[in-house]
């Protein structure tokens, strides 16, 4: 998604305070991660016979965006809709982050008026600070050093697509391209859940050692391993999955000459380099895609792409991740303090001749339809 920057050794999550946030998978053990791939499937399932229960019956969740996004928006914004609750877009510009408006401002404000917060920003520390000083969940939408909620969906992807017979434990997941947010991401997972997660990138462009030092203590737990190789044929000859990444990001223009040179056309995903891959392999994509550079036209709408499955599962991902960090939060008022306060806002709007066949003071034209001055208001 976005070359990341030198974020090697971020802070924790776990370190911010009381509310459980989602800011980074390394911040949750492999069961808690488990149980949340177990709530995302009980909720796709449901979606798919449009049976998905209203978890989040009349909650908000605010969405900060410092730059564009298409998937990251869409299925946060549509799960909560599905959830039964409502998502406020936050656009580039639109609110004062960090600007006229402290950070520590804006997540007080919007701790106060929504239940959730997701943040997709342009430095990690952002969303570290905003989960430090909110009083509700922080979900980390994509940061310069990576991207955790589309980790959780690859991982759903890659075990809907395993080979026969094969369990992740088993399987071998192939890198190609830049040390992208998404490639620390999908490295941290891959490794707390056994997998074997190899780098394929010119040296200059390959995974740090903090992140691999990071994925090493992951595999020493889970028997899962890494390695970073320049050698891309040898490395997706082992592959049940290869991954790639957009080579170049926005503020990235000035490099494009130099970062095209180094990989092209040795690491672009093409008819020749995916037939070196076993036939069982499949390929995957975050998206969006510079189709004709890191990867070509025939793979990524070829029988080997499961890219799209992948693209709707970020849906049923943010559906779990909203279910999982709010529920716990919400406290549900018993039905006798619904009455109570039923009755003590029925009786002020009695005294005031607003209720339900009564419309409010001046506001008859509404009942009757009566236009005024041309336009029916």
């Amino acid at each position: 998604m976005r070359a990341a920057t030198d974020v090697a050794s971020p802070v924790r999550a776990q370190n911010l305070g009381h509310m459980k946030h989602f800011i980074d998978t390394q911040d949750f053990s492999r069961e808690e991660l488990e149980d949340l791939l177990g709530l995302i499937t009980l909720l796709k399932e449901a979606d798919y016979e449009d049976a998905v229960p209203p978890l989040l019956h009349n909650r908000s969740l605010g969405m900060i965006f410092e730059e564009p996004s298409t998937r990251t928006r869409v299925s946060f914004e549509v799960g909560m809709s599905k959830l039964g609750g409502h998502a406020l877009y936050l656009k580039p510009g639109e609110i004062h982050l960090g600007r006229r408006e402290s950070l520590f401002d804006t997540a007080k404000v919007l701790s106060r008026m929504c239940d959730v917060i997701e943040a997709r920003t342009l430095k990690h520390e952002t969303v570290l600070e905003l989960a430090r000083d909110a009083e509700v969940p922080v979900i980390n939408g994509l940061t310069d050093f990576n991207h955790p909620t589309q980790a959780v969906c690859d991982l759903l992807t890659m075990r809907e697509h395993l080979p026969a017979g094969r369990t992740l434990e088993d399987c071998t997941v192939v890198f190609v391209g830049d040390r992208t947010n998404v490639c620390s991401s999908l490295m941290f997972i891959a490794t707390q859940f056994g997998m074997r997660f190899i780098h394929a990138a010119p040296s200059a462009y390959q995974a740090p050692p903090e992140w691999l030092a990071e994925a090493r203590s992951n595999g020493a737990i889970s028997g899962g391993s890494v390695s970073v190789t320049s050698e891309v044929e040898e490395a997706v000859a082992e592959a049940d999955f290869i991954y790639t990444d957009l080579w170049w990001w926005v503020d990235q223009e000035a490099e494009i000459p130099a970062r095209r040179a180094a990989f092209m056309p040795r690491y672009q995903v093409n008819a020749a380099l995916i037939a070196r891959a076993p036939e069982h392999a499949r390929f995957m994509h975050c998206l969006p895609a510079s189709r004709g550079v890191e990867v070509t036209d025939e793979v990524i709408d070829g029988p080997r792409s499961i890219v799209f499955d992948q693209a709707e599962n970020r849906l049923h991902t943010e559906k779990g991740i909203l279910a999982w960090l709010t529920c716990p939060t919400i406290k549900h008022s018993s039905p006798e303090r619904h009455r109570l306060h039923e009755e003590r806002i029925g009786d002020y709007l009695s005294r005031r001749g607003w209720d339900s066949t009564s419309p409010a003071p001046g506001a008859e034209h509404l009942r009757t339809g009566e236009v005024l001055g041309g336009t029916r208001r």
